[in-house]
């Protein structure tokens, strides 16, 4: 069996850690299971760490099919957030577009309250909550101009493409099954062409950016409380930074 707890200690990242992952298995390069990998990196976390995945439905979830169940809506961003969502022990943030699943520690504390939020990524979401407890995201293969936890910068910049003028109704249904009609505002990218949050690196240094490999990935791990403060900081100086216009 591969030993990722030796990559995952070289990468930077410690026991008791909440950590935030992007990642593409395939970029991993490994024959070990999906379920395996992610078993190992919560092992590693330990008791009072914490694993997180973005769960998002954007593809699958909107005005013509405004029902989203926590238990049943695939993620449509690939194989590790639907097999981890599955997993034995994982919560799921109640969102129609940027659910979050998480494990662990902090597991409840950072996806009870995305329901209460109006936005995507609103002061309640996991990705926002993230810098508050001093986590980190880990970007596992090529992953990282698709950094959810922008958004949640954009948010708090106020960045001008971000957010719809009108709200989509929604249906959430809960883990028990129950519905819940909700309004809120989606992301509007209309007038952008491409989004470029691998842009951090540029505002970024170590130990705050840190490199390394986890299998034959090329990984990235951020402190998320520094990318926070960098990034609203070059947001409000430069609204697009981290996107192309078209």
């Amino acid at each position: 069996m591969y030993d990722f707890a030796t990559d995952f200690r070289n990468l930077g990242i410690l026991p008791g850690d909440t950590v935030l992952m992007h990642s593409s298995m395939k970029a991993i390069g490994t024959t070990e299971t999906p379920e395996y990998f992610l078993d190992s990196l919560c092992d590693y976390l330990g008791d009072r760490g914490t694993l997180l995945l973005p769960t998002l439905t954007y593809d699958n979830v909107g005005e013509t099919q405004p029902l989203f169940s926590v238990k049943d809506t695939p993620a449509c961003i690939g194989l590790l957030p639907n097999v981890f969502r599955g997993m034995s022990g994982v919560v799921r943030s109640l969102h129609p577009t940027h659910s979050c699943a998480a494990r662990g520690f902090r597991a409840k504390e950072l996806t009870e309250k995305h329901r209460l939020d109006l936005t995507p990524v609103g002061e309640n979401s996991p990705f926002r909550l993230l810098a508050d407890v001093g986590g980190k995201i880990l970007m596992v293969g090529d992953v990282n101009d698709h950094c959810t936890f922008m958004h949640g910068m954009e948010e708090i910049a106020h960045a001008p493409y971000c957010l719809k003028k009108e709200k989509t109704r929604y249906l959430l249904e809960d883990y028990d099954g129950t519905r819940t009609e909700v309004f809120l505002f989606g992301h509007d990218f209309s007038d952008i062409a491409d989004q470029k949050y691998g842009r951090f690196e540029n505002i970024l240094s170590y130990p705050d950016l840190r490199r390394g490999k986890i299998c034959k990935a090329d990984c990235t791990l951020i402190y998320a409380p520094a990318l926070r403060e960098k990034s609203v900081n070059k947001l409000i100086e430069d609204p697009y930074y981290f996107v192309i216009r078209k």
